[in-house]
């Protein structure tokens, strides 16, 4: 995500609902990525074609990371070698990636198979997670949605984000983190309005002017959903350089719950991802 010359001492845009009411205060990376962890679970990032989410996900691994935790990768869109690149010695090391991406059906039989598929693997995270704070992410749940039923992946979801022990353990969890990568042309808005039911933390990626921003929706226990928006830039390392965003007059925050519409789903970016996700034969030309 580019961006022109950042001013992050002047960053941060928040706006809290209902009200309406808007506040222009400092904000740092280090904030932004706190914020967006804070309340654990359900950690949704609905990106697009224009604007990516894959670089904001590793970004989020790679706080967690530093914070001592140990970071479960469901990989099933880019190779693993592809998925690492970019982090250093010290975050690799925390990372436990599960390969679907080289052999999604198992065919290999070297070994490495998951026999019980997608859904197995998360389940054997869950078992396999020391206790103490953990990241679980995604990449992507899209993937999945296209191969699993949707009830099947939301009641995964919902034990991996609310459970707090494991069966047969008495050692509790502190708290579990699961980021999910949804990319949001990809289905329709019943499927995404269930996904948003499940989150604490919902983000849409977009942008403005050539601005990636991040929109962000907060559901606190016994409070009123508040909302984020922060301009940023996902440097190489995956840090974050957080921008002063546009005019507030040219602004527009979309609706959580609204799922954003393709202006073409037969467009050559569309189509490589669609191509990369197996699906290409879905589209109606």
């Amino acid at each position: 995500m580019s961006a022109p010359p950042s001013h992050p001492e002047r960053a941060g845009l928040w706006i809290v609902t209902p009200s309406e009411s808007v506040v222009v205060g400092v904000g740092s990376q280090s904030e932004m990525l706190d914020s967006l962890l804070a309340l654990g679970g359900l950690v949704l990032l609905r990106d697009s074609v224009e604007w990516e989410g894959r670089g904001l996900l590793k970004a989020l691994i790679k706080k967690s990371a530093l914070r001592g935790e140990q970071v479960h990768v469901l990989g099933c869109e880019v190779s693993e070698e592809e998925f690492r690149e970019g982090f250093d010695s010290c975050v690799n090391s925390r990372l436990i990636y599960y390969d679907l991406f080289r052999d999604p059906l198992s065919w290999s039989k070297t070994g490495e198979a998951f026999p019980e598929g997608p859904l197995g693997v998360l389940r054997a995270i869950c078992r396999r997670t020391d206790p103490g704070p953990a990241t679980i992410a995604l990449d992507s749940l899209s993937w999945l949605l296209l191969r699993l039923p949707c009830s099947a992946v939301c009641q995964t979801l919902h034990a991996l984000s609310h459970q707090n022990s494991y069966p047969g353990d008495s050692s509790p969890v502190k708290q579990v983190h699961v980021l999910g990568l949804l990319h949001e042309e990809l289905h329709g808005p019943g499927l995404v309005g269930a996904l948003s039911s499940l989150t604490q933390t919902e983000v849409i990626l977009g942008g403005l002017m050539g601005q990636a921003s991040a929109h962000v929706l907060f559901r606190k226990p016994q409070q009123r959903p508040t909302y984020q928006t922060s301009w940023f830039s996902i440097l190489p390392d995956f840090s974050l350089d957080l921008q002063e965003g546009p005019p507030l007059g040219s602004q527009h925050h979309p609706d959580p719950h609204t799922a954003l519409v393709p202006k073409s789903l037969g467009s050559g970016k569309s189509r490589i991802k669609l191509q990369r996700l197996g699906v290409e034969s879905r589209i109606q030309e």
